[in-house]
């Protein structure tokens, strides 16, 4: 959805080039009012407080928690000593305290439930407490248990993991509700400003809660003003007009107002130098200075920073389509594959009694989908549909068109290339089950053994889609289509062609291990929750 324009308001030209812009009493009283009605923040938010109080509390009961049952593993018994010249008790203390006071960088609020950092900091701290006592142990010579150690260290990383796994879940949860969100200021052109503003009300979990804008266009000629329109996501109520804060004010505001963050879209007038400037003028308030990229769907692992003599330069990882990390997938989806399928015979067999006895009909439909760098292929699913579906669809398509020519609400839900219906006529009653758990796509298992599909992938198309592919959709065809993706977790059947598109393409050029062992994760929870599935 493309943010709707904002129109500048015209005021006098400038008088000289140094001088701030002119405008009219009336535009520069508006402004300034606008500017004094920007939302006062509390200097430090109680929920910043309690979720860096709860996970510190977290943390030690798990890191106490990984010490004793590691003692109680090793020894099984009460016995402190560790050859009598240290007692494992204040051994375990220590230990204990190094940990909790090195995991302190992973509970900074601008980590906590984004990306990976929060994780990657937890296991940075776990081997910085376990070397330093290497160190420690070979220094003053203490005969510290090799097994104590060996059980101490993987739990304790698994437990923290759990925790922060856990308040990132409930922090989300918070957030989609409107709460334990960051005020902030977003300052730039009036389109990029509109983009981004879109952006943080629509995906909460960013953490940041737009409370003003700050719009530079034309900044040397004229000084835009006025809220910004912003789209309203579905399920949530029409937001209010943003406050516009002039840019000669942007700074006395945040520092009057508390505000702890100005996130800079776009260019500033006056390019970095300008920007340099305002960082220096925001050091005294405590604000975040954010900058946002024109890199778009790019996943933070393939971008690096490389400074050159103060000239940040950033690097982007190209997207690779073969080589050593696709032999690791392929390895990986055999594995997984052949794993699923042992523990998943009993559902197999029972599905396959279910759709037989329901109407006599073959159990496995088969069907012609497109593959990588289109290959065609034999895909197989559990029949959820009357035999003759294939014939009736023409007729259904028919039906559509002429109820959109009569003005009615369209009952395709896939939009665009794909022909989808909620209450489709030809799905069997055993069919609307196994649908709504999934079930249906199971034998799909078989065509990743095959070679055909991966476990993880973009949505395996039909022939007559591809011929209606355009311009950049060709590349989901660059890697296997999946058996599940980031489509499929992400709302799967609500998701219109353009929000599935988008995901298939990220996950093309984002592809990693772990990226996949995260979507099957979601896979299950989504099953489990029945989500987005008819």
């Amino acid at each position: 959805m493309s943010p709707a324009p904002i129109a500048a308001t015209t005021t006098a030209p400038r008088a000289t080039t140094t001088a701030h812009p002119a405008t009219s009493p009336a535009t520069s009283a508006g402004a300034h009012a606008e500017a004094a009605a920007v939302e006062w923040q509390p200097r430090a938010p109680a929920w910043r407080r309690r979720l860096v109080a709860s996970q510190l509390l977290t943390d030690a009961a798990a890191i106490t928690s990984s010490l004793v049952i590691a003692y109680l593993a090793r020894f099984g018994g009460t016995t402190w000593e560790v050859r009598e010249t240290v007692s494992y008790g204040w051994a375990g203390a220590a230990i204990g305290l190094a940990w909790l006071l090195a995991l302190g960088r992973s509970r900074e609020v601008r980590v906590v439930g984004v990306g990976l950092t929060e994780y990657q900091r937890v296991l940075g701290a776990t081997m910085l407490t376990f070397g330093g006592l290497a160190i420690v142990a070979f220094l003053g010579r203490l005969e510290i248990a090799r097994g104590y150690l060996a059980v101490a260290l993987p739990l304790g990383v698994v437990l923290l993991l759990l925790g922060r796994w856990a308040w990132r879940g409930a922090l989300r949860r918070m957030r989609r509700a409107g709460r334990c969100l960051t005020g902030a200021v977003v300052a730039g052109p009036a389109a990029d400003v509109a983009r981004v503003v879109e952006q943080l009300r629509t995906n909460l979990r960013a953490g940041y809660r737009p409370i003003a804008v700050c719009r530079t266009d034309g900044l040397r000629e004229t000084l835009a003003s006025g809220p910004v329109p912003v789209a309203r996501r579905p399920g949530v109520p029409e937001p209010g007009p943003l406050p516009s804060v002039p840019f000669e004010e942007l700074v006395d505001v945040t520092r009057r107002t508390r505000t702890r963050a100005v996130i800079v879209a776009g260019e500033l007038p006056g390019g970095p130098a300008r920007l340099r400037d305002l960082g220096w003028s925001l050091e005294d308030a405590r604000a975040e200075l954010i900058l946002v990229s024109q890199l778009t769907d790019v996943a933070a692992p393939r971008v690096h920073l490389r400074p050159l003599d103060g000239l940040p330069m950033v690097q982007v990882d190209l997207a690779r389509h073969s080589g050593v990390n696709h032999v690791v997938k392929r390895v990986f989806d055999v594995v997984g594959a052949l794993v699923a399928q042992v523990l998943l015979a009993p559902v197999f067999v029972a599905v396959a009694l279910a759709v037989k006895l329901d109407d006599g009909g073959p159990v496995i439909f088969r069907q012609e989908r497109v593959c990588q760098r289109g290959g065609r292929f034999t895909m197989y699913k559990f029949r959820s549909m009357v035999v003759d579906a294939e014939e009736r669809r023409a007729g259904l398509e028919d039906g559509v068109e002429r109820g959109v020519e009569r003005g009615l609400e369209p009952a395709n839900e896939g939009g665009g290339v794909l022909f989808k219906l909620r209450a489709d006529p030809r799905t069997t009653r055993v069919g609307r089950l196994i649908r709504r758990l999934s079930l249906d796509e199971l034998p799909q298992l078989w065509n990743v053994l095959r070679g055909d599909m991966s476990l993880v992938g973009p949505r395996p198309p039909l022939p007559r889609e591809v011929e209606r592919y355009e311009g950049h959709t060709t590349r989901r065809l660059l890697i296997k289509p999946g058996v599940t993706g980031l489509w499929q977790v992400s709302g799967r059947s609500r998701l219109t062609w353009e929000e599935s598109v988008r995901l298939d393409l990220y996950y093309v050029e984002n592809w990693s291990l772990g990226l996949d062992l995260l979507v099957l994760l979601r896979t299950v929870r989504a099953v489990v929750a029945r989500d987005g599935a008819y």
